[in-house]
């Protein structure tokens, strides 16, 4: 079973427990933001990283992702 992150208070003020606790807790205001942000950051990155692709596509002609194993001989990496 995965080990559940937690904030020890031996560690940590009462306010950084607070805030801590009110980030993970779906009936917050400070969930809700914090949700909507990692949603933001995810897709304009997602945006970024494939304009990247198509403008290295552009300058070098068509790439596409090589696997190792269609080049070499699988028995060799026993």
């Amino acid at each position: 079973m995965a080990k559940k992150k937690a904030v020890s208070s031996k560690t940590h003020t009462q306010q950084q427990l607070n805030d801590y606790a009110n980030q993970n807790n779906p009936n917050n205001n400070a969930y809700k933001a914090r949700k909507s942000n990692d949603m933001k950051i995810k897709t304009t990155s997602r945006k970024q990283n494939s304009k990247r692709h198509a403008d290295l596509e552009k300058e070098c002609g068509a790439m596409y992702p090589l696997d190792w194993m269609c080049y070499g001989n699988p028995f060799d990496f026993d």
